[in-house]
């Protein structure tokens, strides 16, 4: 009787220990991790940094926000098994597609923007420059910085409102188309007398591109950012606007103030000294 305990006990114990490891197996499979696994998780981590960056600080984070959480519903459900639900939310999030890039049309642009002018496809060592996919437009010729210093320095102590766009991979071609064409070299005289009030191409942008100025009086667009300080006028919202969705370097003089400002990458800079105007600009372009 003790010999048949303790063979059904030795049975019980390698039954279950058997299960154990079937459990064990099935879960380390499940967890199993590659090094493809991490770069994922890396790419997917750096696509949404680089979407909550386009999409700071405007309206647009709201709904981002709400579509997240719907998402994050639906995929619940899915989980829970809720089949009705499941369903409507299913269709209205295969439609959504469509929906985020109508709601979303400009962060997609600047987005794409971004893509194009980092380096990946048009940089100097990207591979895809053998084929010309994306031919770079670097400034063959060097930048007169010390002209357009000059300038700020001389319109800001009279008061002249300016708005110069220096471009740099992105040739602004479509803003060029905007305004009346001039193709002149880089001067401090032409720039005063383009800006000088009763001038007919003061009002709007310079582009400057290849150290020559391409055209005047050009319209760009004005930033959506719900935080843009209230104190500053069209000329810096245009500025802003336009580097928020190109790499291009924006110089902005004051009409009310005299103050020089400048803006890159999104981000702006006012009231600044002419010398910190010429170190940004010999960064950016080299001097």
């Amino acid at each position: 009787m003790t010999a048949v305990k303790l063979h059904y006990a030795n049975f019980d114990t390698s039954y279950f220990g058997r299960n154990k490891l079937m459990l064990i197996n099935l879960v380390l499979s499940f967890l199993t991790f590659r090094w493809l696994d991490a770069l994922d998780i890396l790419i997917v981590a750096l696509l949404l940094y680089q979407l909550y960056n386009l999409v700071k600080g405007t309206a647009a984070v709201n709904i981002f926000l709400g579509i997240l959480s719907l998402y994050l519903l639906w995929m619940l459900v899915r989980v829970l098994n809720m089949q009705l639900l499941d369903s409507i939310l299913g269709q209205f999030i295969g439609v959504g597609v469509l929906a985020l890039i109508v709601v979303f049309q400009q962060e997609v642009r600047r987005f794409l923007l971004l893509i194009g002018t980092t380096g990946i496809i048009n940089g100097r060592r990207s591979p895809f420059r053998w084929f010309n996919f994306g031919k770079s437009l670097r400034n063959q010729e060097t930048l007169n910085i010390a002209s357009i210093v000059s300038a700020c320095l001389n319109m800001a102590q009279s008061s002249t409102g300016a708005i110069m766009v220096l471009s740099r991979e992105n040739s602004l071609q479509f803003y060029v188309n905007t305004g009346e064409d001039i193709d002149a070299a880089v001067s401090t005289k032409i720039l005063e007398s383009i800006f000088y009030k009763n001038s007919p191409l003061h009002d709007g942008a310079v582009i400057i591109t290849n150290n020559r100025i391409k055209a005047a009086r050009c319209v760009l667009p004005v930033t959506d950012d719900d935080n843009f300080p209230a104190h500053l006028g069209m000329r810096h919202r245009a500025a802003v606007g336009l580097s928020e969705s190109s790499d291009a370097v924006v110089i902005v003089v004051s009409e009310q103030s005299g103050g020089i400002s400048i803006t890159h990458d999104g981000e702006l800079e006012y009231d600044i000294s002419p010398k910190r105007l010429r170190d940004v600009l010999e960064k950016a372009f080299g001097g």
